[in-house]
């Protein structure tokens, strides 16, 4: 809308200082008009940027175990089978389950597509970000477990960002500005963490609990150091999740059943559950203290054990069947196959995932997945309370 703003000339004997006076006065207003207009603007703009369900995240970049893997270990150690993926993408994604992972539903939320796993060679695009998760992997090194423990991911990720930056700096702007991140936008994209479970994994499964609860203030300590470093390349906006119920998995209920007096109402081993809650204090302690280190960051932590144990407890309430069952893989590893009749097929599966929390003892279903995502992104069971689509706002 046009505005226009008269000055009046004034006449008679005294006329040049009148308007001289005038004139200031007028350009005074005038001044004064577009202040307030523009601040009147701004603060518009900001309530609607706090308002609004996009922010404007330019990637994600991914760190974690196979809660959050879309396609490393598959790219790396053989592509999975069917059944996985049946559900969304109607054929093996690369993901251990039937369909989305929380990372999916997380990108979804902010206007993102899937992000594509790091090592996996075939029709990635980083222009987003990328997923450094790979399945088995642990904060720590552990023998046992995915060598591409926390650290190495590190590493994956510190090599993206310097050679991204290389080739911006040589010119080669077709592939990098269709394919990889701007190099900008490694400080202003969203580090997603959820990591951990596979160290109490390998600890509950070759030692005593209390020896696990001893062992996690160093898997602590190696977590945050990482955090750390994340900071010092850039990264600015962290979204973090605790570790889930691990004792509610249909892995440990059915191959480490709880003792007597050692399971919950539900069924789960209540004590494995104890060390995963200890874990998880142990966390969030670390977090806040990284959090007053580095104010202009925003550390978010999620409790996603919360979460987890909430739709675990009120299973039917949900639509789901009993809340310790399983989809797939009752006669062996879900992603195996099998001789029926002197023919090689797929292991098998239920008819309806959708009715289950676990598809194959350790993984989530997407609908169990989904259920959980919509519960952690709204903010309120995050310290601090900040929805994921208003993150950006938060972070400097």
């Amino acid at each position: 809308m046009d505005t226009t703003i008269s000055i009046r000339r004034w006449k008679g004997p005294w006329t040049r200082r009148k308007t001289v006076e005038a004139a200031t006065i007028g350009v005074t207003l005038l001044a004064a008009f577009w202040v307030f207009t523009a601040t009147n603007h701004r603060t518009k703009l900001s309530l609607q940027l706090q308002g609004s369900n996009a922010c404007p995240f330019p990637a994600i970049f991914n760190f974690g175990d196979s809660n959050s893997d879309t396609g490393c270990v598959s790219a790396v150690f053989g592509r999975l089978s069917p059944p996985n993926g049946r559900s969304f993408f109607g054929k093996p994604s690369g993901r251990y389950s039937d369909g989305r992972l929380i990372i999916d539903f997380m990108a979804e939320k902010l206007g993102l597509p899937y992000l594509n796993a790091y090592l996996d060679s075939v029709e990635s695009n980083f222009r987003h970000g990328a997923n450094f998760a790979a399945s088995g992997s642990t904060i720590k090194p552990v023998p046992s477990m995915n060598p591409i423990h926390l650290s190495i991911q590190l590493s994956q990720f510190e090599q993206l960002k310097e050679r991204t930056i290389e080739l911006y700096n040589q010119a080669k702007r077709s592939y990098a500005q269709s394919s990889l991140p701007r190099p900008e936008d490694f400080s202003k994209a969203l580090y997603t963490m959820d990591t951990g479970q596979n160290d109490l994994h390998a600890g509950l499964t070759s030692m005593k609990e209390e020896q696990v609860r001893t062992s996690i203030p160093s898997i602590i300590d190696h977590f945050a150091s990482v955090v750390e470093k994340l900071y010092h390349q850039g990264a600015r906006a962290f979204w973090i999740h605790n570790t889930g119920p691990i004792g509610c998995l249909p892995y440990f209920v059915v191959n480490y059943p709880p003792k007597p007096g050692n399971a919950d109402q539900i069924g789960c081993v209540k004590s494995y559950n104890e060390v995963a809650q200890e874990f998880n204090k142990q966390l969030k302690d670390r977090m806040s203290q990284i959090r007053t280190k580095f104010q202009d960051a925003l550390l978010i932590y999620v409790d996603i054990y919360s979460a987890k144990n909430s739709l675990i407890s009120e299973a039917k309430e949900h639509g789901f069947v009993d809340p310790l069952g399983y989809c797939c893989g009752h006669h062996g590893d879900c992603w195996e196959r099998t001789i029926v009749n002197g023919t090689e097929v797929n292991r098998d599966s239920c008819i309806n995932p959708s009715e289950y929390i676990s598809w194959d003892k350790i993984h989530y279903t997407e609908a169990a997945n989904n259920w959980v995502s919509r519960r952690i992104m709204n903010g309120s069971l995050s310290d601090p309370q900040i929805p994921i689509t208003e993150a950006c706002h938060h972070s400097r």
